[in-house]
């Protein structure tokens, strides 16, 4: 049968609707129903149960057997997995914490289908760029989205206690109503502490790492104590800032520069060592002095290493200023808002800022990578990728 060509992903997803169907209840609700038929019982699934088995034997034995070209196959896994996860998180509210075996076998199923459609998405190889770029983009999404129809499914059919694990429909109704409140604090912590900080170290470091690399005695003598100073623990050094810098965004900016400036300046010295000798040889046949050598050889070549600490930085001063509002800092920013927020028990509202720094971070993090492309487009790394 030349028609059949399942996966083993569908297969399981097959295996697991059938063994989900022959467990009967999904909620405990419908299983006390089942019990005593001529009670009347509210439940969740009275309608869709069928349909959430149905649609996704449906769609794994039809991509399984038909033969549908790579983007259709992934087409129609997206919409079932994503049909059948929406119906499974929708008939779940209001009974929470009833959810039974079939609940979360249906669940696997679904997830096992959206990982069928995210590999034929990823062994795409298409012509056109824009094709391309919208794969790098829709990939990781549906990977990620993932993560959080897992963590909804689980932490509301399993009736996790909101203290320890709130559910991330929670946590963006709070993002959604504290606007104001996190629009404040990462005015305090990101544009204040971590830009400031992060722009200034990274500067000082790149300088020093070329007075270093002109001067050979600074060299022997920083990198040693810069691979110290690294391992120097965050939570030792932000309480001396603050007492030297006060309790407002100055001490925390000190935090991040300190963060900042040696993995800068080790990695700067290191990419100033990268040019290979024949290429230096060849200017000095020009005649060219230090100068135009390091403009015109040495730091091109370096810019790799450069790109490299500046996206470790750029997560490096986001953690360091964040953790050092721990102690000590007016009554806005991220890590005030986590630290009282914890105490207050409002674990949304932390769960909110931890989102919000994470998305900042990320945007931090592409906007680096993106100027490294622009910037290093002649390096084999950009060009292969």
């Amino acid at each position: 049968m030349t028609w059949l060509k399942p996966s083993w992903q569908s297969v399981l997803a097959i295996l697991l609707c059938l063994t989900a169907f022959a467990l009967g209840a999904m909620t405990k609700p419908e299983a006390a129903a089942l019990v005593d038929p001529t009670a009347t019982f509210a439940y969740p699934y009275m309608g869709a149960k069928g349909l959430i088995i149905g649609l996704l034997l449906l769609i794994a034995a039809l991509v399984s057997m038909a033969k549908l070209t790579p983007i259709v196959e992934a087409i129609v896994l997206f919409a079932g997995a994503h049909a059948a996860a929406w119906l499974l998180i929708k008939g779940i509210a209001g009974f929470e914490g009833t959810a039974l075996a079939p609940y979360f076998l249906l669940l696997a199923a679904a997830w096992l289908l959206a990982w069928r459609c995210v590999a034929l998405l990823s062994s795409l190889r298409p012509s056109h760029s824009v094709a391309r770029n919208a794969l790098r983009l829709i990939i990781p999404a549906i990977f990620g989205a993932w993560i959080l129809i897992i963590w909804e499914a689980v932490t509301r059919g399993a009736g996790i206690p909101f203290i320890l694990l709130p559910p991330p429909s929670a946590i963006g109704a709070r993002i959604a109503n504290s606007l104001p409140i996190l629009g404040s604090d990462v005015r305090q912590t990101i544009f204040k502490a971590v830009l400031i900080g992060y722009v200034v170290g990274n500067l000082a470091g790149f300088a020093v790492a070329i007075l270093a690399d002109r001067v050979p005695f600074l060299r022997r003598g920083l990198l040693p104590i810069g691979n110290m100073v690294s391992a120097l623990p965050i939570i030792g050094v932000a309480p001396i800032m603050v007492m030297w810098f006060g309790f407002d965004w100055p001490s925390k900016a000190a935090v991040v520069i300190i963060m900042t400036f040696f993995p800068m300046l080790v990695n700067t010295v290191a990419g100033l060592a990268a040019s290979g000798h024949m290429e230096r040889d060849l200017m000095r046949t020009y005649a060219s002095g230090y100068w135009p050598t390091l403009l015109k050889l040495r730091l091109p070549a370096a810019m790799p290493f450069i790109f490299n600490a500046l996206k470790i930085n750029s997560t490096l001063a986001l953690i360091g200023a964040i953790v050092a509002e721990f102690f000590g800092t007016p009554v806005v920013g991220m890590g005030f808002r986590i630290s009282t927020e914890v105490g207050r028990m409002n674990i949304d509202m932390v769960w909110a800022e931890i989102a919000v720094a994470a998305l900042a971070g990320s945007v931090f993090y592409g906007v680096v990578a993106l100027v490294e492309r622009a910037v290093t487009f002649w390096h084999p790394s950009v060009r292969g990728g």
